[in-house]
């Protein structure tokens, strides 16, 4: 079973992404991030718990409570976690900083994040870290 890590500001929309990625069959974790209270290790440069048992990332594009937080912790997430694939959840903006390509590399959801897109996002993400060069899956530059 894919397990998820879910990881969004807003307690109740992290709720039904949880809720509809178990009704189609995930295996889920939920985090509130950096503002959940506790210190977040990936902004400290450290490995975490939660995303280290996880086969996929979503996360909440304001899961530190603004977005340039939000950008420093999906590169921090892109070098700890390069070979993990990541969805990032956005309200209704796309943010000039998400990055399609390249390490830090994210497959973005804008809009509502309802089970048949999230599921795509989960699928769309995992084929982009699947046609990825080996040497992009351990950092190393391409040569």
């Amino acid at each position: 079973m894919t397990r998820v890590l879910v990881v969004h500001h807003d307690l109740a929309i992290g709720d039904q992404e949880a809720d509809s990625l178990r009704r189609a069959g995930y295996e889920v974790e939920q985090c509130q991030g950096p503002i959940g209270g506790a210190p977040c290790p990936v902004i400290a440069g450290r490995t975490c718990p939660a995303a280290d048992r996880a086969d996929v990332l979503v996360y909440d594009v304001w899961a530190t409570g603004e977005s340039d937080g939000g950008q420093k912790l999906i590169e921090g997430l892109r070098e700890l976690y390069p070979d993990v694939p990541v969805v990032l959840t956005a309200p209704g903006m796309e943010l000039d900083w998400v990055e399609t390509s390249g390490p830090h590399r994210v497959v973005p959801l804008v809009g509502p994040p309802t089970a048949a897109r999230l599921g795509e996002a989960i699928k769309r993400a995992f084929s982009a870290v699947e046609e990825r060069e080996p040497a992009d899956l351990i950092g190393v530059p391409p040569s």
